[in-house]
């Protein structure tokens, strides 16, 4: 069965944000109109949905839609996020206002599944029950050809009668094994390690060995689902158990076709995007050269998140100026010292290296764009150019 969430409210909430006129509101509208790649036919995530879809086991799972803007209460409180999870920051997540946040990631779906009618009348009959749910999210994160702050995560869980079926560490194993093969092909290579999620307990990650040469490399996670959390959704834990897991796309796709940059599946390039395949190993079409600028300054410290510097807003403010051309950012030098600085100041220097996955930049572009990331640290955190 697929379902869609009703989204009345996200509406509503995207027309305040559509209302507004400051900086964080016109960089929330320009991420909420990303394309989804996951459901973008001849994208790689596509594809990716698609195999892990066909595994046999999630055959009568049903898909779940969500929605991209929610209450911090869905976010966060009912899936165990302690108060000082990062997070739950303005310097990690993208808040629309005190109460809502852009989807952090879309294991949220087990709320908005569990209210649908037609789940819970399954499950009052005994019924196992599964859902899978994939789709963008959003953190704010640092600059690099592997991360990006929108970016796609699918998850899935499975809930059964303790009485039918206990849920086993061989369970979880099992989803992990069967999605790295539809993944990566038969002859994979896969290992389980321990791990820690807020909402599962116990929970393994799988690390997968694509090439057989040694390189081990995480790609996926899952757990069994904390009772603390059944119960937090209105699920008698007592009675019923289940499975979790939930990932991150690019990851996957990045592994599988060796690509070297995370902006490649945003491409529109036809050159690129024809070796978008997966299993296909990425060869470069043109490796535009890099342009390389340092920026430092000096900004005031100790202030609230805010109104104060903050190396997560930054690389925002970046995106929002120079855009896609911004292939890596690299912290250089982070320095105190009140007697050369003045009392509460703290001097940052950056490295940034431009580079367009489509053209050549020319000095003089990337100069005009590099004042312009000047003159805006100037303006949104009272900088001091040095």
């Amino acid at each position: 069965m697929e379902i869609t969430i009703s989204r009345t409210e996200e509406e509503q909430l995207r027309k305040e944000v559509e209302a507004r006129t400051d900086f964080e509101a016109a960089r929330i509208r320009r991420y909420l109109a990303m394309p989804d790649l996951s459901r973008t036919p001849g994208n790689p995530l596509s594809e990716l949905v698609a195999r892990i879809r066909a595994i046999p086991d999630f055959k009568y799972f049903d898909v779940i839609n969500v929605p991209e803007i929610m209450g911090t209460d869905i976010a966060f409180d009912l899936f165990n996020f302690p108060a000082d999870h990062p997070a739950r920051s303005r310097s990690d997540s993208y808040f629309i206002d005190d109460a809502h946040v852009l989807r952090t990631h879309t294991t949220v779906m087990w709320y908005y599944w569990l209210k649908e009618e037609s789940v819970r009348k399954r499950m009052k009959t005994g019924e196992a029950v599964g859902a899978l749910s994939w789709g963008k999210v959003y953190r704010k994160d640092e600059i690099d050809r592997k991360h990006m702050n929108v970016f796609h995560q699918i998850d899935g869980w499975y809930l059964a009668r303790r009485e039918e079926k206990a849920i086993t560490i061989d369970d979880l194993k099992k989803v992990l094994s069967d999605i790295a093969i539809a993944a990566f092909g038969p002859n994979v290579k896969y290992r389980f390690n321990p791990d820690t999620f807020p909402y599962t307990d116990p929970s393994l990650e799988m690390e997968v060995d694509k090439d057989g040469n040694g390189t081990w490399v995480e790609v996926l996670g899952a757990g069994v689902v904390k009772g603390s959390v059944l119960d937090n959704l209105g699920v008698d834990s007592s009675a019923w158990n289940g499975w979790a897991f939930g990932f991150g796309l690019e990851r996957l796709a990045i592994i599988s076709m060796e690509l070297p940059d995370i902006r490649l599946l945003w491409s529109q390039d036809e050159r690129v995007k024809k070796q978008l395949e997966l299993g296909r190993t990425f060869k470069e079409v043109s490796k535009y050269p890099p342009v390389v600028r340092d920026i430092s300054f000096i900004v005031k410290k100790d202030l609230p998140a805010q109104a104060g510097f903050v190396p997560n807003n930054y690389f925002d403010l970046v995106r929002d100026v120079i855009g896609d051309t911004a292939e890596e950012m690299v912290l250089l030098d982070k320095y105190e010292n009140d007697e050369k600085l003045g009392p509460g100041n703290v001097s940052y220097a950056y490295r940034i290296t431009y580079r367009s996955i489509e053209k050549t930049l020319t000095n003089g572009a990337v100069n005009a764009l590099h004042a312009e990331l000047e003159a805006a640290t100037i303006k949104n955190f009272g900088a001091k150019i040095r």
